[in-house]
């Protein structure tokens, strides 16, 4: 465990994480020019390539994250984007997904609340800008998002629930980042505001077969488009559906396979709605989930009880961390999904 971590109240032991071991792991996979892959010889994709950095950003690995960071810089496409993955530096996915491009500023905007360093947000705005804007150009005017550009360049006018919680929450940073530079984009504003009233009340405009995935639950209460007494609904509704006593979330809910990801990420909309009590159960649920150095499993199934798969997975560590900050109040960026936190902001 890493004591200088704990800015808040500390988490009982048996509850406890090795912070070090999960940033170590997270750098041992970082790239000599920044990239952070799923794990070494695999993909690189820019979402989860910016959790990888989150993790970091957590841990106080600040260089990594600056360097992961630069990653993006030098990669972003011309209108804006990134390509949907990349392998040894080449891309091995052409599609540009919306959801993708816009996660940058999340990653921004957590990495100023745990540093403070107004500087390097200055430094990373225009290529934030750049990607908010590609995001908004592809906007329905009912307000949902499209998700993706083709290889070919046709507009795949799709919108998906998780994608689009997403950028929701995405856009809530951007637009932080924008008051701390006093910089106005109004458009930006517009486009959050549509986006919000279409996950809050025009379910017919998203596509439906993703259903089956526990993102698709709780990512409308994660991102702050659903709070208060909707939120509630929301995760009462499916919880049995998805969730499974004493092991953690499905990842797919016709499936017999726990993820650790998923269930950190649960633990954040839960944390974000103000219910740590039951985050903190599902936190005990996988914290004995660990290879012998402390990192996390990807999932596991059951009732077999069999890890799977076997590698050591980036943005899996980084979920967990950003779950353990948010319910243990690691860092000051703990507060990042807090409901309570996104209605003070103007």
């Amino acid at each position: 465990m890493t004591p200088q971590l704990w800015t808040g109240a500390k988490p009982q032991q048996d509850v406890a994480i090795d912070v070090q071991a999960l940033a170590d792991l997270i750098l041992s996979m970082q790239q000599p020019d920044g990239a952070i892959p799923w794990w070494p010889g695999h993909k690189t994709d820019p979402w989860d390539h910016v959790e990888s950095a989150m993790g970091l950003t957590i841990a106080g690995a600040f260089d990594g994250v600056e360097r992961a960071f630069a990653w993006l810089e030098r990669y972003q496409l011309p209108d804006g984007s990134w390509y949907a993955a990349y392998t040894d530096g080449r891309p091995s996915d052409c599609t540009r997904e919306t959801n993708h491009s816009a996660y940058i500023a999340v990653g921004l905007y957590h990495y100023y609340l745990r540093s403070g360093d107004l500087a390097f947000v200055r430094r990373m705005w225009p290529t934030v800008s750049r990607a908010i804007d590609f995001v908004v150009r592809h906007q329905a005017p009912s307000g949902e998002i499209y998700w993706a550009v083709s290889p070919q360049g046709r507009v795949d006018r799709m919108a998906l629930i998780t994608g689009c919680s997403s950028i929701a929450f995405s856009l809530r940073c951007a637009l932080a980042l924008s008051r701390l530079l006093e910089v106005e984009r109004p458009r930006w504003r517009q486009a959050l505001e549509g986006l919000q009233n279409c996950l809050q009340n025009k379910p017919h405009r998203f596509n439906t077969t993703k259903a089956r995935f526990s993102m698709d639950w709780f990512y409308p209460v994660l991102s702050g488009a659903l709070t208060g007494t909707e939120a509630q609904q929301r995760i009462d509704a499916y919880w049995k559906k998805f969730v499974v006593q004493d092991l953690g979330v499905r990842c797919v809910s016709d499936r017999p396979w726990v993820t650790i990801a998923e269930s950190s990420e649960l633990i954040l909309a839960l944390t974000a709605m103000g219910n740590a009590q039951k985050a903190e159960i599902i936190y005990r649920w996988i914290c004995d989930h660990t290879f012998e150095d402390g990192t996390f499993w990807c999932g596991f199934t059951f009732p077999d009880m069999v890890r799977w798969p076997e590698e050591k997975i980036s943005w899996t560590n980084a979920a967990v961390l950003l779950a353990a900050d948010a319910l243990f109040n690691l860092t000051p960026a703990g507060h990042l999904f807090s409901h309570a936190h996104w209605a003070s902001q103007p």
